[in-house]
């Protein structure tokens, strides 16, 4: 399995554990361990509810923190690619003119730094040395760079559609478990309501009996915001990484700009 994959299995574990340290700690039906875990007491959980660890609040922890291990991933991939830079596989002397004839070396150096063309900075330098090679033309090779490096964008793009994804599925968890809940409550409710009723020969329901309506209607809402929080703490930690890497692009594309692209000489 690649890196990726082992961090992302890893946070989704740690998910597992928040879960169970949860469990362990807050006392069942308070109200951090509604909102956290929806975990209610036993005479408190409602008629037809799926039993307990089975709730929609744990799922979106093991969510969250399968997003989080993903933003993990990204993250150690920006510094990667921003490490290849110390590598200095071309001269940073201003005074250098690179010729045609003379960049096999740095060729034959840049392959040999990442023969699988892992990273952007050797991808861009071998694209950008071939093309000189092949004709000799330097608008050409600012064409190549320009497109190479609008690809690399597009790229960074496209690694974050799951955590995207991932963001907008808490959320609509949540308001899924809004909704389930609100419906096994109402259902609860209308039961109580008739029992009371008929006791009672028609008596109006009980304050005591309209308060466990409305704490169970309280409780229903608790996966919403559990939801809204953690996608707004995800999306914000994906704005960061995401802005980690493109700055390490930026970084790739400026140092071959400077110590490539702008040293070309063309022979007229």
């Amino acid at each position: 399995m690649t890196d990726r994959t082992l961090t992302v299995l890893g946070a989704g574990l740690a998910g597992m554990v928040w879960i169970g340290v949860l469990t362990a700690v807050l006392e069942p039906g308070g109200m951090r361990a509604e909102l956290l875990l929806g975990l209610t007491a036993e005479d408190q959980r409602p008629v037809g509810s799926l039993p307990y660890p089975f709730t929609i609040q744990n799922l979106m922890w093991i969510i969250f923190f399968l997003g989080f291990g993903e933003l993990m991933a990204r993250y150690r991939a920006g510094g990667a690619e921003g490490a290849q830079l110390a590598r200095r596989l071309l001269p940073e002397d201003d005074l250098v003119v690179l010729r045609r004839n003379e960049l096999g070396p740095f060729y034959k150096q840049i392959r040999e730094s990442d023969p699988e063309g892992t990273y952007w900075l050797q991808r861009l330098l071998t694209s950008v040395v071939l093309q000189f090679q092949s004709n000799g033309s330097t608008d050409q090779v600012n064409a190549v760079f320009n497109s190479l490096i609008d690809l690399f964008q597009h790229e960074i793009e496209l690694r974050y559609n799951l955590l995207r994804y991932l963001v907008w599925l808490i959320p609509t968890l949540g308001f899924i478990g809004t909704v389930l809940g609100i419906a096994l409550a109402l259902a609860q409710a209308g039961a109580a309501f008739a029992a009371a009723a008929a006791a009672e020969q028609g008596g109006g329901p009980s304050p005591e009996m309209m308060q466990n309506v409305t704490g169970e209607l309280g409780v229903a809402f608790y996966t919403t915001l559990l939801a809204l929080l953690q996608s707004a703490l995800l999306m914000a930690t994906m704005h960061v990484v995401q802005g980690r890497e493109e700055r390490a692009l930026n970084r790739v594309g400026q140092y071959c700009l400077r110590n490539l692209v702008n040293r070309l000489y063309e022979q007229r």
